[in-house]
């Protein structure tokens, strides 16, 4: 005996219902439950992350963390696309890094041993570095400076990179003299530290500047001045990049300014409550070569 359904009329008059309230007064109160349980589920997703950062993380300043696995991709095609590098190549230099087990034990050593080691995490957790890390080793620039100095785990990325490369040095600036405790050989060998106010030691500069990061105070009118302040001594294929890309526009203004390309890359923290920074980089439009290996 066949059974008979009335799944399609029942369906359309589903439909039609929903329809009507979608259209009517009654629309916005029919549709809160799902709402809230959309907004409650995130949110208890960014509490559990916050639990767990309160009870296992003691950083309270430039905080690190792992991006999600998809993120990393994106990272590596964005450092890819910029530097004009295979992504196979980028995504090397990334693992690269990421096993690079050296460098976790100088980071805990050094952090172990510090004056701050109350308010730092021991266990390197490098995020947005692993795109500076790949860039460096895929431009393999002469000369680095970085504003905004801080523990040194950046300096030491780039550092790192460096000392692969076989060439290239680092100046990396900060007003506080306590900074850069993490920076020591053997990464040392390539880094000058310079401690003082960002916008007068760009003017002393003498080495063309290949790379120059802005991670130091981010308020857009002293962001946009340490623009103004390095672009004299930009070398002629040189990439600019910016930690606060994601919060003002002074990058990007800079770029077009100076007839440059902008990209943009986005971090995803992973398990963290965090949203995440991002890269900013000003370049070259089809300046950059891809140095043999």
């Amino acid at each position: 005996m066949r059974s008979v359904t009335h799944s399609g009329p029942q369906v359309g008059s589903l439909v039609r219902i929903r329809r009507r309230l979608a259209a009517s007064r009654l629309a916005p109160i029919v549709a809160l439950p799902p709402r809230l349980e959309m907004v409650g589920r995130h949110n208890l997703q960014v509490a559990g992350a916050s639990i767990r950062w309160l009870l296992q993380s003691r950083e309270h300043t430039n905080l690190t963390y792992d991006l999600t696995a998809l993120n990393r991709e994106h990272l590596a095609w964005f450092i890819a696309n910029v530097a004009g590098t295979p992504v196979s190549r980028i995504r090397q230099y990334i693992c690269e890094l990421e096993g690079d087990e050296d460098l976790r034990r100088h980071v805990r050593a050094r952090t172990s041993g510090a004056t701050r080691s109350g308010v730092a995490d021991v266990e390197a957790r490098y995020a947005r570095r692993l795109g500076w890390y790949a860039l460096v080793r895929a431009v393999r620039p002469q000369h680095i400076v970085e504003t905004g100095t801080d523990k040194g785990l950046g300096s030491c990325v780039l550092a790192a990179a460096l000392l692969r490369n076989g060439a290239g040095r680092l100046t990396t600036i900060d007003i506080n003299p306590e900074s850069g405790y993490l920076i020591a050989p053997p990464y040392s060998a390539v880094v000058e530290r310079v401690v003082g106010n960002s916008l007068a030691e760009l003017q002393t500069l003498a080495a063309p500047v290949d790379i120059f990061l802005h991670d130091s105070d981010h308020s857009p009118a002293y962001e946009g001045a340490e623009f103004a302040a390095i672009s004299p001594h930009l070398s002629q294929a040189s990439l600019v990049l910016s930690d606060n890309a994601h919060v003002t526009r002074q990058l990007l203004a800079w770029a077009e300014a100076n007839d440059r390309a902008f990209a943009f890359f986005d971090e995803r923290p992973d398990r963290h409550w965090y949203p995440g920074d991002g890269i900013g980089i000003a370049y070259q439009r089809h300046s950059l070569t891809v140095p043999s290996e």
